[in-house]
């Protein structure tokens, strides 16, 4: 008799280990990562009447009313720089987190066709949500340029280190988005605690006010809002004139880091189970 072929079968399982980032396979689906990236960006401009001058408008609009209201108006100090320089500078990174947080924290519920008819690493979905928002930030990056030869100021030899500020962002905004996103799935009225979350945490962010405010004896607690750590460090290494160096910056990268992998840590707890509940 003739022996009948069989195809192989792969058994998908969860993995045993109490913490398995498997960064192996997230490699593995680099190109669907790409997509995914590359498809959040057409979404978000597709069918747009200004398109990419949102990112502009934004920041910009809100820069308007905080140097009305803070700079003129409540006489907030701004460390020796023009008031509108000195809140569009922080402006940035928090807009690319807002967004970032945002996006990735609807990200799985969104992505729910996709999630039930096919395996990959869930964690692509919201790190592709989060990589999307450097679009934005970068268009409106090139205004804060322009902002700052228009009021003569140069950026010092610091700006070397704006990329790790950048970096910081990102980490922050995923890490609050893992947890979001993954509590999301099972408990739908999330999404609309996240614009209230991120109202109350852009005025515990030294955004229209600097960290100098803060007493000193408190200012490395302040700098458990990681957001603190990254826009101080942004107006150190574009301007200058920041104490968001030292001991704050060093409280937040730990508490970045607490986050990003607590927040990993449940996300893969949870990830064997989103095809289901979702």
């Amino acid at each position: 008799m003739q022996a009948v072929e069989t195809m192989p079968v792969s058994v998908l399982r969860p993995s045993s280990a109490w913490f398995r980032l498997n960064l192996g396979e997230l490699w593995d689906y680099r190109e669907l990562l790409y997509f995914l990236v590359w498809r959040d960006i057409k979404v978000r401009y597709k069918q747009t009447a200004l398109g990419a001058a949102w990112a502009v408008l934004q920041p910009t609009l809100t820069m308007i009313v905080f140097s009305v209201f803070f700079g003129r108006l409540a006489k907030v100090p701004s460390d020796g720089v023009p008031y509108p320089v000195f809140v569009f500078a922080a402006l940035l990174p928090w807009q690319l987190f807002a967004f970032a947080l945002t996006e990735s924290s609807n990200s799985l519920v969104a992505s729910q066709n996709l999630i039930t008819k096919v395996y990959f690493p869930r964690l692509v979905i919201p790190l592709a949500a989060t990589l999307a928002a450097l679009v934005d930030f970068m268009v409106a990056f090139a205004v804060l340029l322009v902002m700052m030869l228009f009021y003569g100021i140069h950026p010092t030899a610091a700006v070397v280190f704006l990329p790790f500020f950048l970096l910081l962002a990102l980490a922050t905004a995923l890490s609050a988005g893992l947890w979001l996103s993954a509590l999301n799935v099972k408990y739908r009225d999330v999404r609309y605690t996240i614009p209230f979350l991120a109202q109350f945490w852009m005025f515990a962010t030294p955004v229209a006010y600097p960290s100098s405010l803060v007493p000193e004896r408190w200012r490395a607690l302040f700098g458990l809002n990681p957001m603190a750590g990254v826009v101080e460090g942004f107006r150190w290494a574009l301007l200058g004139k920041s104490n968001g160096t030292g001991p704050l910056l060093v409280v937040s990268i730990f508490a970045v880091a607490v986050l990003l992998l607590t927040g990993l840590r449940y996300f893969r707890k949870m990830e064997s189970t989103f095809a289901d509940v979702v």
